[in-house]
């Protein structure tokens, strides 16, 4: 069955054995374009909000001594988070191969049916690396061995680097981001480690350079909005003391922006009057703190779908056979 095609795929002819480059790097830039997915925001945002209640319960049992609701809930914490990411990662896929974009509770229920394939290719890729390490270091012991172990060290020590850098872009290229986007195309879970080996063999030269434009575009997107919370929370926190008169330091009105509670705001020196404002603006701030971390992860998301699919596209236009799930 063939690779489906996508909407966004270049049509440009090209010789076959010339790989697109400023092509694929505009598709991995414009997934910037992410931040208006408006179903993927409500799947996130739902996401961490959980997740962050999950952790928030872990903290307050771990200061209680209560070690198994603390490994109960990291764990709930941990689950939430993955799977909506996951669901999250299904409507991004839709929406780079042009297929109807499915609605959040279909996400949702497909995100918990498939997720544990991402799951299990990961094992299987971490066992293949942790076969590559024994094999090392049997050779280790080998050279051990002093009547013939500095002469094979002079082949081992060389090899010991250029696999372990190997090692590092194999997994910061392929399999750390594009094992999700295999699963979300619709491969099992053997499908799925046979396309990551095989994109680690073909295409490992390609990912890494468009994994590095995707790390470019989503770290732009976070400063911006960093930027702009900044900006905002010192408008803010202005108007707070300007209008409402709540006269106490910038950084307790802007606490929730950064992610932190009331517990770590210290009260002392702080007028009674001006708590429920800062509770308030707490609670709002770490909303706005949601959104701030949602908007880079939904570029990340969008643009691994997109360097996957431009790896594809590479290989048809190759005349490669691409396998489809």
């Amino acid at each position: 069955m063939p690779f489906p095609a996508t909407s966004s795929e270049s049509l440009v002819t090209q010789p076959a054995s010339r790989f697109d480059w400023w092509g694929a790097l505009g598709r991995v830039l414009s997934s910037i374009e992410a931040v208006r997915e408006g179903r993927a925001m409500y799947i996130l945002l739902a996401a961490f909000a959980g997740a962050g209640l999950a952790l928030a319960c872990a903290q307050r049992s771990s200061v209680r001594g209560e070690t198994v609701w603390v490994i109960l809930q990291g764990a709930g914490a941990l689950f939430i988070a993955f799977y909506g990411s996951n669901a999250a990662g299904l409507i991004m896929m839709d929406r780079a191969m042009g297929r109807p974009v499915r609605e959040v509770p279909q996400a949702v229920e497909d995100a918990l049916l498939m997720g544990h394939r991402v799951l299990l290719t990961l094992l299987t890729m971490a066992l293949i690396a942790a076969a590559g390490v024994a094999a090392m270091w049997g050779l280790y012991a080998l050279c051990a061995f002093p009547q013939w172990g500095p002469w094979l060290f002079i082949l081992v020590a060389p090899a010991t680097v250029l696999v372990a850098g190997a090692a590092l872009l194999v997994g910061a290229a392929v399999v750390a981001p594009l094992t999700g986007p295999v699963v979300w195309a619709g491969f099992g879970t053997r499908q799925a480690v046979a396309e990551v080996l095989r994109l680690i063999r073909t295409r490992l030269l390609q990912a890494g350079v468009l994994v590095a434009g995707l790390g470019v575009a989503t770290a732009l997107t976070g400063a911006a909005a960093s930027l702009m919370v900044l900006i905002g929370g010192q408008v803010m926190a202005f108007a707070s003391v300007l209008v409402l008169g709540v006269d106490v330091q910038p950084q307790v009105l802007m606490a929730g922006l950064f992610g932190y509670g009331l517990h770590a705001i210290n009260a002392a020196g702080i007028p009674k009057e001006a708590l429920p404002y800062i509770s308030s603006a707490t609670v709002g701030g770490g909303m706005v703190f949601a959104l701030a971390l949602v908007l880079p992860t939904l570029v990340y998301l969008r643009g691994v779908c997109e360097v996957y699919l431009a790896l594809c596209a590479a290989d048809r236009l190759a005349g490669s056979e691409v396998p489809g799930p």
